[in-house]
């Protein structure tokens, strides 16, 4: 099998599991194959398998564990039914949505996330913290900043606590990556951009963490929306 693109790496192996699950090919209790036998057989580097299990484990489809023995690696915990059926296939559907209509839903979420965090009276954010200072490693590839970068957004909304926005966001993230992925090859200067994008994610934390949603609500919305317009991608109105 030929090498996927970066671009689609991790979606080949999401939507090979997910196909599994569907078909149930796969059950409760049956373990996925080693990550080097996952990345091997699909042609796709190891970060990629690890992102897409990240996507299923938030979703409550699988359960990593790490060390030997009977416990480790992932495992199937449940069968995509109802609700959550139509999440994985979700994966699928975002890929023909109209740029324009991703965009303004993931505003829509993303303004709900930070402001759930910024007004509760405890939030853990440390989970997105680490993400952004693992940001701040100047030997990143496009590739692997891009991967942080969509981890650390999924991190605040698992943050929130809400389970429906965490899987939605799970649920648009292939449509998501897709292109942003596509609006890096856009930038001249992704130097300058990625310090742009650094800065804001800090901002934004800082504002959740001072409990001051009003500007959380700004700076994620001016994050998103100018990514899109320094891409030339889109002009999200919402």
């Amino acid at each position: 099998m030929p090498p996927a693109s970066p671009a689609r790496a991790w979606r080949v192996v999401l939507e090979s599991i997910e196909a599994d699950l569907l078909e149930q090919r796969l059950k409760p209790g049956d373990h996925l194959p080693p990550e080097r036998e996952l990345a091997s057989t699909l042609g796709v580097g190891r970060s990629s398998v690890r992102e897409a299990l990240r996507v299923l484990e938030v979703m409550g489809l699988i359960r990593t564990g790490t060390g030997s023995g009977p416990s480790s690696g992932a495992i199937i915990i449940a069968t995509p039914r109802g609700g959550m059926s139509a999440l994985l296939r979700l994966q699928v559907a975002a890929q023909g949505f109209p740029l324009d209509d991703v965009v303004t839903t993931r505003l829509v979420l993303e303004t709900a996330v930070v402001t759930a965090l910024a007004a509760a009276s405890s939030s853990d954010t440390s989970a997105a913290h680490a993400v952004a200072a693992a940001m701040e490693d100047p030997a990143l590839s496009v590739e692997e900043f891009l991967a942080l970068d969509a981890q650390l957004h999924l991190a605040m909304a698992e943050a929130s606590g809400n389970v429906v926005i965490t899987a939605m966001m799970a649920g648009l993230r292939t449509a998501i990556e897709s292109y942003v992925q596509a609006g890096a090859t856009r930038i001249a200067d992704w130097g300058a951009a990625a310090r742009r994008l650094r800065a804001e994610h800090h901002a934004i934390l800082t504002a959740v963490d001072a409990g001051d949603a009003d500007a959380a609500r700004t700076l994620i919305h001016d994050h998103i929306s100018g990514y899109y317009a320094q891409a030339a991608l889109s002009r999200p109105s919402a």
